[in-house]
């Protein structure tokens, strides 16, 4: 029988906590990159976010995702209303924690998820149309591919039906495929479904306050720990490793941001390095359980590098508007990470070994698990966009866009006027 440990249980539920505190981590991230007049539509997004999708995870959300598996594809709605879900374990799923536990701390996943995507299309969005989204992509997108990757039974899963390992499985210790990847790809489409904010690029100004996206940064940072390590959902040594890879990887990614800043601008920044250090925990949130402190740091170096060029060569010169660099980041450093974890992992640290260390096989896995991922989200997302626009349109207008979000959707401005 499966029996529940103190010290497990007490840090997923620290986990959760940890993972929760990122999307209003994440709100101030973007917001201080974002102009004066369109940061609290941002702010409101988050929590719109927060509070919308957990009533989704609660109602069905959780139940697709991890539910009982039908063929492969999606939960059935045995758990809906989380009916059985509580202070037992399942062992399917962790052994030692209440089943409760796990659902709350993957809600925290698909809470941050859809949030993950507004980077692409901030400030040009209305907030009916937001809200309409994000409800129906976590349901249609991010619920199947979260059991495919996830789920018992997955047909990307490591796990059979009964919890026993695959050795067709994807690797994705913490959400590379599940969570960046696939919201990436969605911040692209959204991008280039809503097109150009007004006066793209000429009059577009930079971060109205970047100390506030600083500030943002560290609570991404910190909190990410949540997000990885307590993803081995146990207090254990895979927890440990999963912590130091993370911040490893993290570090040298913001090291090698600033480098390629100084190399190629003349100046290290701010808003560089910290972009940097998101790519890396980006990067190395499948490989984070996967991978040794070596591996941690090639993969930081290589996010860094890729995402880097699409951000300040591949954008500029496509012309697409990803507004805060949503897929430039999340999609491209969940590519590098997601690839990177079948060539740098290491049976040493969690049993299975990628192609450096032997296994060429389970880098042709994550060449799939990517590539499923990416057409399945790009394919969804744009009928979902395209729907939603039919029914009650995507865009603000233009007196709307150039006043602002803040008064136009919300009547409320972040600053006075003597600001």
């Amino acid at each position: 029988m499966p029996t529940i440990n103190a010290g497990d249980t007490a840090w997923v539920i620290m986990g959760a906590a940890l993972v929760l505190l990122m999307t209003p981590g994440l709100a101030f991230f973007y917001g201080g990159l974002v102009r004066r007049k369109n940061i609290l539509s941002i702010l409101m997004q988050c929590f719109m976010v927060i509070c919308l999708i957990t009533i989704q995870w609660t109602v069905f959300g959780y139940s697709l995702s991890f539910g009982p598996d039908v063929k492969g594809f999606i939960g059935n709605l045995d758990w809906a209303f989380l009916k059985g879900v509580g202070a037992d374990p399942f062992a399917g799923y962790a052994a030692t924690i209440p089943h409760s536990v796990f659902m709350i701390f993957q809600c925290m996943f698909a809470v941050i998820t859809p949030a993950l995507i507004l980077g692409a299309f901030a400030e040009r969005m209305k907030f009916s149309a937001f809200v309409a989204f994000i409800l129906v992509w976590a349901t249609l997108v991010y619920d199947p591919i979260a059991h495919w990757v996830w789920g018992l039974g997955g047909f990307l899963s490591r796990f059979d039906a009964l919890g026993n390992l695959k050795a067709s499985g994807a690797l994705d210790f913490a959400g590379g495929t599940v969570v960046h990847i696939n919201a990436g790809i969605a911040a692209l489409v959204t991008a280039l479904v809503l097109g150009k904010r007004l006066g793209h690029p000429r009059l577009i100004s930079p971060p109205h306050n970047l100390p506030l996206s600083v500030l943002g940064a560290g609570l991404l940072w910190f909190g990410w720990f949540g997000f990885n390590a307590a993803s081995a959902l146990a207090a254990n040594g895979l927890a440990g490793n999963a912590f130091i890879t993370t911040h490893i990887g993290t570090a040298a990614a913001g090291l090698t941001w600033a480098i390629l800043d100084k190399i190629f601008t003349k100046k290290a920044t701010m808003l560089g390095m910290i972009t940097g250090a998101v790519a890396g925990l980006v990067a190395i949130t499948p490989a984070c359980g996967f991978v040794n402190p070596t591996g941690a740091i090639f993969i930081g170096m290589a996010s860094s590098i890729v995402c880097f060029v699409f951000v300040t060569v591949v954008k500029p010169k496509l012309g697409y508007d990803d507004s805060l660099d949503a897929f430039g980041v999340h999609g491209i450093g969940g590519i590098v990470g997601a690839l990177a974890t079948g060539l740098f992992a290491t049976a040493a640290v969690n049993g299975v070994n990628g192609l450096f260390y032997g296994n060429p096989a389970q880098f042709m896995i994550q060449v799939k698990a990517v590539g499923v991922t990416v057409v399945y989200s790009f394919v969804m997302t744009f009928i979902i966009l395209k729907v939603i626009d039919k029914v009650i349109g995507l865009r603000v207008n233009e007196h709307e866009e150039r006043v602002g979000l803040d008064l136009t959707q919300h009547s409320e401005s972040a600053y006075t006027m003597l600001d």
